[in-house]
């Protein structure tokens, strides 16, 4: 049976760890692959780590087609609804496929317009529903994480290097921190990442603090520097305070209300 690996297909499904890898590889050579393969024509689009472990050990599998796709794009959004609705997908795999989701479905919209544009029609222009996917938190819904996640990843996806991504993925450094480690150079976000978890995280508070310090201080109506912390402590006290005097102002008018009654 010839079967094809599609290498844009493949990159959807993240590697398995090595416990996971071990799990599935004792299940096959247990109970054998009960469940079939999934092809679109000789594409391989569900079942890779399965197909990979089963030639492997030559244990016989079957297949299943599903020709209800026209293009290889249909495919991609087949797989990555498949894969956004399971558990075991990371927070941030789940937000490199709605972001990913996110450039198919634009650029076919894009085609789309561009093959039959529409014609002007001033009277309908405000009741047009908004195209899908259009906003951040459309994508960070459908990957179950908030938009500053989305943010974050998108940030990770333009500036990070390959070996600070391969950490992110193994769960090394939290998305948060890998957003932080990813605007320094590349070479130090490598020597970061060479540097083990410790050294990972040492480089993401750096660039917090850096960014702190940027920030422009507030002033005072005297025009001196506030110190924030203590201006929300004195802020808090005060409406103590004032919440104190307008309880005990309270209790006089009830007091007042009784003697007259």
């Amino acid at each position: 049976m010839n079967i094809t690996i599609h290498d844009q297909l493949r990159a959807f499904v993240d590697p398995l760890t090595e416990i996971e890898h071990a799990a599935l590889e004792r299940s096959l050579l247990a109970e054998g692959c009960r469940d079939a393969l999934v092809l679109w024509g000789d594409i391989l689009i569900d079942g890779h780590n399965r197909y990979e472990i089963c030639r492997r050990h030559g244990i016989e599998f079957r297949t299943v087609q599903n020709d209800s796709f026209a293009s290889i794009e249909d495919v991609m959004l087949w797989m990555i609804d498949n894969h956004l609705a399971r558990r075991s997908v990371s927070d941030f795999q789940r937000g490199l496929l709605a972001l990913r989701k996110k450039e198919i479905v634009t650029a076919r919209m894009a085609q789309q317009m561009a093959e039959q544009p529409p014609e002007p029609s001033p009277d309908d222009m405000d009741s047009r529903p908004p195209p899908p996917w259009n906003t951040r938190e459309e994508v960070a819904k459908a990957a179950r994480v908030s938009s500053n996640t989305i943010s974050q990843i998108e940030r990770i996806q333009k500036a990070a290097a390959p070996q600070l991504v391969e950490a992110v993925r193994s769960g090394t450094i939290s998305i948060n921190a890998a957003a932080n480690v990813a605007q320094l150079p590349q070479e130090a976000q490598i020597a970061a990442v060479a540097g083990g978890r410790k050294e990972l995280q040492q480089a993401a508070r750096q660039v917090r603090e850096q960014k702190a310090a940027g920030k422009p201080k507030k002033l005072g109506p005297d025009g001196e520097p506030v110190d924030e912390k203590a201006a929300l402590k004195a802020e808090i006290a005060a409406l103590k305070d004032r919440m104190a005097t307008l309880l005990t102002e309270n209790e006089i008018l009830k007091q007042k209300l009784a003697n007259n009654g």
